[in-house]
This record gives structure tokens, sequence and C-alpha cells, in this order.
């Protein structure tokens, strides 16, 4: 029997992060990579998020990384409408109260945030902007993952979720990999990024 595979996919927009599905969406297999059998998705992006997306045919690795004692460090670049403020990001830092499911709410934990500019790597939308939308980027990293949860965590302070990118999972980082372009790594490179132990 062959080893488990790993790898790192850039998701792009308008992608759900599965490879099967009974609705009319666009797929993982329209990806332009020849997966193994059995390769899936841990975790998700949702549809209009991209960025980093981690696939294996390693079953246990959902659970390390999920059901594990550590929590993992994941961090997002936001796109958001008008200028953020620096007291803002202090709110967002700190921890702030969201939606969450039977009409419920989420006091987020407090987390890493800083106002940031685009890095030159990230290629651009395909629809820009208007010339005289104002905007700001925002880098997140946080430790949990519920739900929408940045994109609530930012619409919270008033501001609308433009674009969002995960641009890191603990060590494993997105760097320069464009929309659709994989990388496959070793399972002693995979494991020891995203600090896994059995």
């Amino acid at each position: 029997m062959l080893g488990h595979r790993y790898f790192m996919l850039h998701k792009p927009v308008d992608m759900v992060s599965q490879f099967k599905s009974h609705h009319d969406v666009r797929l993982l297999s329209a990806i332009d990579f020849d997966f193994p059998e059995g390769t899936h998705a841990i975790g998700r992006l949702d549809n209009k998020s991209e960025g980093l997306l981690l696939l294996t045919t390693d079953k246990k690795v959902t659970r390390l990384l999920f059901q594990g004692k550590t929590p993992h460090n994941r961090t997002y670049l936001v796109q958001v409408k008008n200028v953020v403020r620096p007291e803002t990001v202090e709110i967002l830092a700190r921890g702030i109260s969201i939606s969450a499911p039977h009409g419920n709410t989420f006091m987020t934990s407090p987390c890493e945030v800083e106002l940031t500019v685009k890095p030159s790597c990230l290629s651009d939308p395909e629809t820009p902007l208007h010339q005289n939308i104002a905007y700001s980027w925002l880098k997140i990293s946080l430790r949990e993952g519920k739900y929408h949860q940045v994109r609530k965590m930012v619409a919270a302070v008033n501001h609308k979720c433009i674009r969002l990118v995960r641009v890191s999972i603990d060590d494993l980082e997105l760097g320069s990999l464009q929309p659709g372009e994989v990388k496959e790594l070793s399972r002693d490179q995979f494991y020891k990024k995203l600090n896994l132990s059995e």
C-alpha cells in the first residue's frame, strides 16, 4: 500500500471545499491536478473565501487538527469596505460579540489584528473595485473558527467584507501559490508545520 499524500491548495473564490455536491456549484474536481482517490479537504473555506486549503488522503489529520488539545493558529487577510480606525482594530482584537445559530450570540476570543496592505504576490480580483471605493486590509490571526467568524467579526464593527483570504495555518503558508495551484508536501513536512503529533 502506498503512503498517504498531503497537499496545499490555493482555493479560488467561487469554489466550494468539496469534490462532490448535489448542488450546482464549482467543485474541487475542477482544479487542474490529478488528486489520488480518497483525497478530501481538511476543514473548509466558504464559497466566497479563497486561499490556503489543505487536502490529504490521511483521514486522521482532521481529528488531530481539530480535536487535539492544542488549538491551531489560522491567519487571514481581510479587505473591508471603508477605512478602519485604530480603535476598531483594538475592539476586534479584544473579542467581540457575533451572531450564532438559533438567535444566539458568541463572544470571540482575543486574537491578533493589525492594519496591513495587500501583498504583491496576491493576485488582483477579476472584477476590480471602483477607484472611488475606500477600503482597508486587516490581518487577523485566531485560534477558533466558528462558521463565517471573520466575516461576522468585521460586520460587527460596521465594515463589509470585500475579500477574505486565508494565508496560513500554523507554519503552513500560502506564500506565492496562485489561485488553483497545488503544492504537495511530504508527511514529515505536513505534520511538522502543523505541529501535529499522534
